[in-house]
């Protein structure tokens, strides 16, 4: 052994030690614990991985992040997975990619039409206004909170092209509705399960349904690598786009620090280019440079190992969140699966009844104080929000369903970072929420003496 695989053995081991004293388990505390909405959920393993792609001191993508991909590529049965920096970015260059002269008649031009629904994340929507198309709202459905499918027909028109939708907080949408649809009229399907990863549709992996998938690797989701996302797709002209659109748009398709895959690097002639001139240095796209480093990469080959014991803690939290609520439900509407679905659930949402004795405001103001984390549905309806005020859009029917989650929907945690302790005491505070507030307004209303 070298002295330097020596020095990096004990780094290693000093990385764990380190690990073991920083980031110590510590009591939960009721009331003065944060019992967060989402957070990472680590051990040295992470640690040791990230320190090991340090010493590479190969910064860009690397051998972590190949390995990364062909790992999660296999998880998400899909064939590949190409790593980018975001989940948004993820978005965006998977619309991108749909957009390639390479597609023929079937490539997405200027204002042709994209269905996406209103209830959800900006950026599943913000690809397809970016790229000059027109997005067309459909509503949700209250319960699953996913595409009311029935929409589908009245959405289209001569000019749509592809469908673009959300597994909303991990609950899968009715895929043998909407995949019918979309065969029925050769659009493109984009699956954004930047939420969903894990879940499950009739046995099979969301995100191995549609032309092209994306995934998130933010510290909130499923798995994490600080920031990071994915593209999945089946077949290799779209994987070689999105690389292409990844990579400043690039038509070279060597990895970094590779030359001359092709082996005529400088016998190409493309575009009004002179013969010969250097293929790394030729671009048949707009592109981007969307890459993840390696030390990213590094963290989540390490998480890869954890995902199916994180997604089963998921599910174990949802159902005990559920079970320990169910007898709330005149003020509360709990979630629904989708039929034939077996959600790794991102959150767990509540629904106030339209007669519920307080508002939503009041409930998370009221929680906050108990410090108990909430988050509203994203964006709730994004045709309401100022950034899609003056946004070319087509939009079926009124968007109700998307009005009522915008106004009194919330959702709390179930990532596996959750202790027992933390989830009973989410149940018992929620219990106790309807007097609390109550004796909140009758002491704000009483007179001062």
């Amino acid at each position: 052994m070298s002295r330097a695989d020596e020095l990096r053995q004990k780094i290693r081991a000093l990385t764990a030690d380190y690990y073991g004293e920083a980031f110590a388990a510590k009591p939960f505390v009721p009331g003065e614990t944060p019992v967060q909405v989402a957070g990472r959920v680590f051990d040295a393993e992470e640690m040791e991985s990230l320190v090991d792609s340090a010493l590479d001191f190969w910064l860009t993508t690397g051998r972590f992040a190949e390995q990364f991909e062909r790992e999660f590529a296999k998880f998400m049965s899909v064939r590949t997975a190409t790593l980018v920096n975001s989940g948004s970015s993820a978005n965006l260059v998977a619309v991108s990619a749909l957009t390639s002269e390479r597609l023929g008649d079937r490539r997405l031009k200027a204002c042709d039409e994209v269905i996406t629904v209103a209830a959800g994340f900006p950026t599943t929507v913000n690809p397809i206004i970016q790229a000059g198309l027109v997005p067309v709202f459909v509503d949700i459905q209250l319960g699953t909170y996913n595409i009311d499918p029935s929409q589908l027909e009245a959405a289209r028109s001569d000019k749509t092209r592809a469908v673009m939708i959300a597994h909303t907080l991990g609950n899968p949408f009715d895929l043998d509705a909407v995949t019918a649809f979309v065969k029925k009229y050769d659009l493109w399907l984009i699956e954004d399960c930047c939420d969903a990863v894990g879940s499950t549709y009739r046995r099979q992996r969301v995100g191995s349904f549609g032309d092209l998938a994306t995934t998130s690797f933010y510290p909130a989701h499923h798995i994490t690598m600080g920031e990071g996302g994915a593209v999945l797709a089946e077949k290799p002209l779209l994987k070689t786009l999105i690389e292409s659109f990844r990579d400043w748009g690039r038509d070279c398709w060597c990895a970094p620090g590779d030359a001359n895959t092709c082996g005529k690097r400088f016998d190409w002639q493309l575009g009004e280019l002179p013969h010969g001139y250097d293929h790394k240095y030729t671009y048949s796209h707009i592109g981007y440079n969307l890459k993840a480093t390696d030390l990213q990469a590094a963290v989540g080959v390490a998480q890869l190992k954890k995902l199916p014991g994180f997604i089963e803690a998921r599910k174990k939290n949802f159902a005990a969140l559920h079970s320990g609520l169910a007898d709330m439900q005149e003020v509360f509407a709990l979630p629904e699966a989708t039929a034939h679905s077996d959600p790794a659930w991102f959150g767990f949402p509540i629904l106030l009844r339209e007669d519920a004795p307080f508002e939503r405001k009041e409930l998370i103001n009221y929680l906050d104080e108990k410090k108990i984390g909430t988050r509203l549905l994203f964006g709730g309806n994004l045709t309401r929000q100022p950034a899609y005020k003056d946004v070319p859009y087509r939009k079926v029917g009124s968007l109700a369903n998307s009005d009522i989650v915008m106004n009194r929907l919330f959702w709390i945690g179930v990532f596996p970072g959750l202790t027992p302790a933390m989830l009973e005491y989410m149940i018992e505070t929620l219990h106790a929420a309807p007097a609390a507030i109550a004796a909140k307004k009758t002491s704000a209303t009483l007179p001062v003496r």
